[in-house]
């Protein structure tokens, strides 16, 4: 059962929902993103710069949230997200690592 943030139990994680959270281009972009930060970063939504509306980014990340794919923590006044590395690899063994290796993923200088 999802705790009362959304963010369901490693258990509860489906590949179904991941890969339909990494279907979008934009959502892709921010789990790309967080795979060539150092684990365990954490990014607030606008720190990805993309030109949606506010509304529009908070229904992506509630979607990746709700697949699993990250978890969002209230700090303060802002709501920080970080990708659930430990928990991905766990339930899908080598799935970041394709990700990482993708050759449509941008160099990001690595």
């Amino acid at each position: 059962m999802p705790d009362t943030d959304g963010h369901p139990d490693r258990e509860e994680m489906n590949l179904r929902s991941i890969l339909n959270a990494l279907s979008d281009p934009l959502r892709y972009q921010v789990i790309t993103a967080f795979l060539w930060e150092p684990e365990g970063t954490e990014r607030n939504c606008s720190s990805f710069d993309f030109d949606v509306a506010k509304s529009t980014l908070s229904h992506h990340f509630k979607i990746m949230r709700e697949a699993g794919l990250i978890r969002q923590v209230d700090r303060g006044n802002s709501r920080k997200a970080h990708l659930r590395h430990e928990d991905l690899e766990a339930r899908f063994p080598g799935l970041l690592d394709l990700l990482r290796r993708n050759p449509d993923l941008p160099a990001h200088g690595k």
